[in-house]
């Protein structure tokens, strides 16, 4: 009876030090994840900027002759 209580006791034991495990896991994998949210949204913002930045210089550039018949022929 009590060798039963001895394993019954390590078995607690084990669980405990389990539980332990995981709730540093857990808050390890939140950390890392908010991390990754962090750099999504700084990538994203950079993407943004590209774009904009990107399709001003795309206005500025002239059309070719050759695109503005195209414009006016389709107009």
């Amino acid at each position: 009876m009590i060798s039963e209580f001895h394993q019954l006791s390590e078995k607690i034991d084990q669980l405990a030090a389990l539980a332990h495990s995981l709730r540093r896991e857990n808050a390890d994998l939140r950390i890392y994840t908010a991390a990754l949210v962090a750099e999504n949204t700084a990538i994203s913002k950079r993407m943004e900027e590209a774009h904009r930045r990107v399709s001003a210089l795309m206005d500025k550039i002239p059309l070719s002759e050759q695109d503005s018949e195209q414009d006016e022929a389709t107009a």
